[in-house]
């Protein structure tokens, strides 16, 4: 049942936030996550096979710790954002927004009228009739968050003209897709690539929309805090769950090594 969005009201705020992308569609993983103390998860459908039932139990698991639960949509799916908002989902991520007329489509398919389009429906967002379907679509277009991803060169470019027409509740770098974009595939950190991400924040400092980093170096963080940022996705889960059990095995492996 929807319920007042905790990442959207720190943010507001200025408080910090933190989040995790989640690619392993199992519920007892985002669990964990919750438990860790993240303050959002990122459920990402653009890249993981995930059925809408399966979905809807990931965005319960989140649910059941007080975590928030976003959903990455595919490009340019307006029934993807509609599904993942009816499951339950407190804000969609969009990727790959290169122009106004994305964010546009974007917000016609997030929210109710008249600030968007999105289909009316029942079911366990509105708590199955605890909640007043009118009040409802009111509290769904307050507290849903369209979220956008910049991650091609176009979008950096445009970024002001997509800010400009509002709507928009924070704004994701996407520095993988972006270092292909500029010709760079899979080196974020070059030069290219960390000027583009720094105009980025600079436009959304200037247009007052929160701009979420990740941060891939202790150093990173430092900086985009010291730049202003309050909001962060620290990865993904399969990175970080593969390094965990490198370096166990490794640890293990050394102690074992010496103690022989």
């Amino acid at each position: 049942m929807l319920k007042p969005n905790a990442v959207k009201a720190k943010l507001r705020d200025g408080q910090e936030v933190y989040g995790l992308f989640c690619s392993i569609p199992a519920p007892a993983l985002v669990e964990i996550i919750g438990c860790a103390g993240y303050d959002f998860v990122i459920l990402d459908s653009e890249h993981t096979l995930v059925d809408p039932e399966g979905l809807e139990n990931l965005i319960r698991a989140a649910e059941a710790v007080g975590m928030t639960p976003f959903v990455r949509v595919p490009e340019s799916d307006a029934g993807a954002i509609l599904r993942a908002l009816d499951a339950g989902a407190m804000g969609v991520v969009v990727p790959h927004i290169r122009s106004r007329a994305d964010v546009n489509a974007a917000i016609r398919a997030a929210r109710y009228a008249p600030e968007g389009m999105r289909s009316l429906n029942g079911g366990r967002v509105p708590g199955f009739g605890l909640i007043d379907l009118t009040e409802y679509v009111r509290l769904a277009n307050e507290e849903v968050m369209v979220v956008t991803m910049i991650e091609d060169a176009e979008g950096v470019d445009a970024l002001p003209e997509i800010l400009a027409g509002g709507g928009i509740d924070l704004v994701l770098e996407g520095a993988a897709d972006l270092s292909q974009s500029y010709g760079v595939t899979w080196r974020t950190r070059h030069p290219k690539v960390t000027d583009a991400l720094h105009r980025m924040q600079t436009v959304c400092a200037e247009h007052r929309v929160p701009y979420c980093a990740i941060p891939r170096a202790s150093e990173d963080h430092a900086a985009w805090r010291k730049r202003g940022v309050t909001a962060f996705v620290l990865g993904e889960e399969r990175g970080l769950v593969a390094r965990a059990l490198r370096g166990h095995l490794d640890e293990r492996r050394t102690k074992d090594g010496d103690t022989a």
